[in-house]
């Protein structure tokens, strides 16, 4: 009987994940990361399972040199460069992830963002609440201009709504889609300096990091709105305090920042034109299942010796 540990803390004792990985004889842990853990808690976390089912929390070598009997770790969601692949290699451990589970729900958040910048929503809202009736004007999206940088499911999914609402769509990617007529197909920087609104959809790694910088935002239009569902380390947050608060873009929403939860003391709080959410654009319920019940057929086939669907190790097979 294999031990599989669940740090996901939306995944709880008696769910269909749990089901699942109960009804092929597995006896499940939960640990939820619901913060940093210590140390010595890391080092702990993987001892005696066999898999393991976790949320974004990091994973490191050092983590994996005590993880004697692990063959498996998979992440409910997409995003995997919490996990050192290098390390799980060369241990043999298998790393997935759980790909087109959540963008529907992504792509939603990204255009409720939008919508809230555009009607300047959380300035109405707080005046509402506290006494007042404020009528100002906001935009309306047809015929505004948003620009995607990513093409993947969630920019994909973003790019229909947008053209539903009547925005028009300029995207930059490495694999256009000609069949896409709506759509421009367009360098980054082109994309940058001329949308109107600009949603981040590419993944994370040492290409992307910081890849809307200082020089980037100060090519944006001064009326431009920036939004952020993919991962925080994708924006300079320095620079992008700078243009927020020198006027260089109108607006920001965030929903991934470089640190989470946001610390106390960050700049970000402070500054009326931005929107932060609490990384919860893939968050819908619907989507959490579809995210756990991949991770947990993940973990299925890879103890009973089968090809997991979503492999994203770095083992030769």
């Amino acid at each position: 009987m294999s031990k599989v540990l669940v740090t996901t803390d939306y995944l709880a004792p008696g769910d269909e994940v749990d089901q699942l990985l109960t009804s092929h004889g597995h006896t499940i842990i939960y640990s939820p990361a619901t913060g940093a853990r210590s140390r010595d808690e890391a080092l702990a976390l993987f001892e005696g399972v066999d898999a393991a089912i976790i949320a974004s929390e990091p994973v490191t070598a050092e983590m994996l040199e005590a993880a004697l009997r692990l063959k498996v770790i998979a992440r409910s969601g997409v995003g995997y460069e919490s996990v050192d692949l290098t390390a799980a290699a060369r241990h043999g451990i298998r790393v997935c992830n759980t790909p087109g589970v959540n963008h529907h729900a992504v792509a939603e958040m990204t255009m409720a963002l939008i919508l809230m910048t555009a009607r300047q929503l959380p300035m109405v809202l707080a005046g509402v609440r506290a006494g007042d009736w404020p009528r100002q004007a906001g935009r309306e999206l047809r015929g505004a201009r948003l620009g995607i940088i990513g093409y993947g499911p969630s920019g994909r999914a973003v790019a229909r709504l947008a053209h539903a609402f009547g925005m028009t769509v300029a995207v930059t990617t490495a694999h256009p889609d000609p069949n896409e007529p709506h759509i421009e197909f367009l360098g980054l920087d082109t994309v940058c300096a001329t949308a109107d609104y600009l949603s981040l959809h590419c993944r994370a790694d040492e290409t992307t990091h910081h890849l809307i910088d200082i020089g980037r935002l100060k090519a944006m239009k001064p009326t431009a709105v920036l939004v952020n569902t993919a991962r925080g380390s994708l924006i300079d947050e320095q620079a992008l305090i700078h243009a927020l608060t020198t006027g260089e873009i109108a607006a920001a929403a965030l929903d991934v920042l470089d640190r989470e939860p946001l610390p106390a003391h960050s700049s970000l709080r402070e500054l009326d034109n931005v929107i932060i959410t609490s990384h919860l654009a893939g968050q819908t319920a619907e989507a959490r299942i579809r995210a756990g019940m991949s991770a947990a057929q993940a973990v299925v086939d890879v103890l009973a010796g089968r090809e997991p669907a979503h492999p994203i190790d770095q083992l030769d097979r």
